[in-house]
C-alpha cells in the first residue's frame, strides 16, 4: 500500500437501504454492506441485484493501490455518481441503481475506509491526515478518470455532498452538476463550535481516538440489536428495519480497520464546509431535503438555497428522488460541464 505522501492530493432516497424513511438522510453510525464476497479484479464483477431485468454489478477498482469496491448498472446515458454519506456505503443506493440504470450509466462507490473498499490504517500517515474530503474527492474525480472515462454528475447524501462540492471545486470538467440529499451541516466543525466547548470537545475527540474508551465505544454499537436500535430511529415504518438491512450496515463495520476510521472520521473537525464550498462551484446544484430530519434540521440547509449555484431546494419525501434525480440530468446533460448554468 501507498502512505499518503505517495498518494497525491490536488491542491439520504428511493426507498433508501439506509436511510430515514422519513427523511432524506442517511444513518450514520457505523460501516455499512452487504456480506457479499468482493471481486478480484475490476474486470470481474459479481451480480448483486437484478430488478425489472436491470443487473447491477459489483467491481473493484485500484486506486493508488488501494482497491475500492464500485457498484454499477445501464449502458447508455448520462452518466451518475452516488456517493454515499458517513458511517454508509455504495449499497445505500441499492433500490435506485435499478430504477436510474434504465436511462443512465450510474454507478455507486465505496469511498476509501468504507464498505468494502481498503481501510488504512490513518496512525500510518503520522500527523498527516488522511481521511480528509480532499482526499475522497481525490478519489472521486480519479474514478470519473479512470471508470467513467468522463463527466458525470454527482449525487450525494450526508457527508458525501461535501465529497462532490469538493471534487468539483478541484476539477469543475468533471461534474456536470450536483444533487445534494441532506448534506451534512458540520456541526461538530470548529468553526461551528461554541468557544467555551471547544476544548471540552477535542478532549473528549483525542479520549476517543487515543485511548481503549473509543474501542469500546465502537464495540457497543456494532452489534445487531444496537444497529437495530438506531435504524428504528431513523426509520418513521419501522417495518423496513429488516435483518436483511441491519446486516447491510453492521457487517462491514466489523471489517479489520473499520474501527480506526470511524474514530478517526469522528475527530475530524477541520476541513471544508458547504457554505465555502458551493460559491466556488461552476456547475448546478439541486438541493433535496427531509423536513423530519432529526439531525440536519431543514431551517438550516435552506439557508443554502440562497447560493447563486443552487438552483432549487426541494422539501420532498423519499420516494419522489427517483424522478427529482431524473428531471435534474434531463436539464442538464446537454450542456458541456464547463459552461452548465443554473435555470
Amino acid at each position: 500500500m501507498q502512505n499518503l505522501h505517495q498518494v497525491k492530493i490536488p491542491r439520504r432516497l428511493s426507498k433508501f437501504s439506509g436511510a430515514k424513511s422519513n427523511g432524506f438522510v442517511l444513518f450514520s453510525s457505523l460501516n455499512g454492506q452487504t456480506g457479499e464476497t468482493r471481486p478480484p479484479s475490476v474486470e470481474a464483477t459479481t451480480s448483486v441485484n437484478n430488478v425489472s431485468d436491470v443487473q447491477v454489478q459489483s467491481s473493484i477498482w485500484n486506486w493508488r493501490g488501494y482497491s475500492i469496491r464500485y457498484q454499477h448498472a445501464g449502458n447508455s446515458g448520462p452518466a451518475l455518481v452516488l456517493i454515499h454519506g458517513f458511517g454508509a456505503n455504495s449499497d445505500h443506493w441499492r433500490k435506485n441503481l435499478p430504477v436510474l440504470s434504465k436511462s443512465h450509466r450510474v454507478y455507486s462507490i465505496d469511498l476509501i475506509g468504507y464498505g468494502y473498499s481498503d481501510k488504512p490504517n490513518p496512525r500510518q500517515f503520522g500527523e498527516t491526515l488522511f481521511y480528509t474530503f480532499e482526499t475522497w474527492a481525490t478519489q472521486l474525480n480519479d474514478f470519473c478518470t479512470d471508470v467513467v472515462k468522463g463527466e458525470a454528475f454527482f449525487i450525494c447524501n450526508s457527508i458525501g455532498g461535501l465529497v462532490g462540492l469538493q471534487a468539483a471545486v478541484m476539477e469543475p470538467q468533471l461534474c456536470k452538476g450536483i444533487m445534494l440529499l441532506n448534506i451534512s451541516l458540520r456541526m461538530l466543525h470548529i468553526t461551528k463550535q461554541p468557544w467555551y466547548g471547544r476544548p471540552l470537545i477535542k478532549s473528549f475527540q483525542n479520549l476517543l481516538r487515543n485511548t481503549a474508551v473509543g474501542k469500546y465505544f465502537f464495540k457497543t454499537v456494532a452489534t445487531p440489536q444496537s444497529v437495530r436500535n438506531i435504524l428504528s430511529q431513523c426509520y418513521h415504518d419501522t417495518s423496513q428495519v429488516t435483518e436483511e438491512l441491519v446486516q447491510k450496515i453492521l457487517l462491514p463495520g466489523l471489517e479489520p480497520g473499520a474501527v480506526d476510521v470511524f474514530l478517526e472520521f469522528i475527530c475530524y473537525s477541520g476541513g471544508p464546509l458547504p457554505e465555502e464550498l458551493l460559491p466556488q462551484l461552476k456547475c448546478p446544484v439541486l438541493i433535496g431535503w427531509g423536513d423530519k430530519d432529526p439531525w440536519e434540521p431543514i431551517e438550516l440547509g435552506r439557508e443554502y438555497g440562497k447560493f447563486d449555484s443552487v438552483e432549487d431546494f426541494v422539501d420532498e419525501a423519499p420516494d419522489l428522488v427517483n424522478p427529482l434525480i431524473e428531471s435534474f440530468v434531463a436539464r442538464h446533460a446537454a450542456l458541456p460541464a464547463s459552461i452548465s448554468t443554473t435555470t
